[in-house]
């Protein structure tokens, strides 16, 4: 029996504790969490002192070593979160609908938790905190495969977990990091059938499209994020041109970050020198078609189909002048990954139009796609923004964590 066989076995052990504790257990032991990583926050600094130390010798890029990098504020902001997630309503054992039958069965269907579920994610540590928080608030155990950029972080961090949930008299093995993060493991456990019941990636298109295509596990599909914004003859420029900025410039890496503009053909000359204006402000690189760098000039790359179908995680932007909101929906249906989609209008009709024709998990109205986030949505911290349409979609709080099973109760019923 290899390691991750055994790692499953345990695991699964772990997942019928947890499936019988009370609400008030799980939540001592998310406290402990909290307050072991604000203990803990020096150690687990030093550790992705290395992470950081090996990004920079290897090149990585600016945006991409922010979402590595953690800081004192960071380790607090992520123990807030675990707290949040006490806050939480416990989604274990709510009934969600029932009836008595006519022959007098009473049956109730009501929430359980999946089990065991498996999270395969690449550089961001703070990844560790939120799924194993979800997971323990939601009953489920959980095995974790980070990727290699933050190796020394994550070990850090799960360390620091499982010490709590021991000094909270639960299993330590309710949450387990994988400690290969080769390529051949990563497939081994996408093929863990029988131990992982959900599988979770969360990554960029590479790991996703390698999870979707490989795993014999069950697999819920999440993050990518090519995101638009659509700026209509009716907006604000103003508002487009703060709502731009934000969803572009706070923190390009992350999936809910917009990676297209497409502006209405009448309001184009009046938002693009404005919007060029502050984006030149964070060095971000524009690509736009001919009638972009028309009016902005041949400092603006031609963009491509590429372009327009990338997810940069990167101070770039992508432009298209667009005939009508028609043209900019067509566009959308075709490059967009179905995550997070925006238009700034004060047309009602408009926005009507546009979130009816719009299939993304999350549509904006004069709002920036960076609110696509299990916090900013009030679900706690997430564990990943799911872009598929069967059992969960949009930001993956606790709920989407849970199954459901059917209870009946008789008096001597036969059939």
């Amino acid at each position: 029996m290899n390691e991750l066989t055994k790692m499953g076995e345990r695991a699964k052990g772990s997942a019928s504790v947890l499936a019988g504790l009370l609400s008030v257990k799980k939540n001592e032991a998310l406290l402990a969490v909290a307050k072991a990583l604000r203990q803990h926050c020096g150690e687990i600094l030093c550790a992705n002192a290395l992470d950081l130390e090996a990004a920079e010798q290897n090149g990585m890029s600016a945006a991409m070593k922010d979402r590595l990098r953690l800081s004192e504020e960071r380790i607090a902001s992520i123990a807030d979160a675990v707290e949040e997630v006490v806050m939480l309503e416990d989604p274990v054992g709510k009934v969600l609908g029932g009836e008595t039958r006519p022959n007098g069965l009473q049956i109730r269907k009501v929430s359980v938790p999946l089990g065991v579920v498996g999270i395969i994610f690449e550089s961001r540590p703070n990844v560790t905190v939120d799924c194993a928080a979800l997971c323990l608030k939601s009953g489920n155990a959980c095995i974790l495969r980070g990727g290699k950029e933050a190796f020394h972080s994550n070990k850090a961090l799960s360390d620091v977990i499982r010490g709590a949930l021991c000094s909270a008299g639960l299993p330590a093995d309710c949450v387990q990091l994988v400690p290969d993060t080769s390529r051949e493991t990563a497939r081994e456990m996408m093929r863990l059938g029988g131990y992982i019941d959900v599988l979770i990636p969360r990554g960029g298109a590479g790991l996703i499209t390698s999870v979707v295509q490989n795993a014999t596990v069950p697999v819920i599909e999440t993050g990518l994020g090519n995101c638009h914004i659509y700026v209509d003859e009716a907006a604000d420029v103003a508002m487009a041109v703060d709502i731009v900025d934000n969803a572009k410039t706070s923190r390009p890496s992350v999936c809910n970050a917009v990676e297209t503009v497409l502006v209405h053909e009448a309001v184009a000359p009046e938002f693009l020198p404005q919007m060029k204006e502050r984006l030149d402000r964070s060095n971000v690189e524009l690509r736009g078609c001919a009638e972009t760098r028309r009016i902005l000039g041949d400092g603006v790359k031609a963009a491509t189909q590429e372009d327009y179908a990338a997810e940069f995680n990167d101070y770039i932007l992508a432009l298209r002048v667009v005939r009508d909101m028609g043209s900019a929906i067509a566009h959308i249906a075709r490059y967009s990954t179905g995550h997070s989609e925006a238009i700034v209008t004060g047309s009602y009709a408009a926005a009507q139009a546009f979130t009816g024709a719009v299939d993304s998990t999350t549509v904006y109205v004069n709002a920036s796609t960076r609110f696509t986030d299990g916090g900013e949505f009030g679900l706690g911290a997430e564990i990943g923004i799911s872009t598929q349409k069967l059992h969960a979609r949009g930001p993956m709080g606790l709920q989407a964590l849970t199954s459901s099973k059917y209870i009946v109760s008789g008096s001597g019923q036969i059939r």
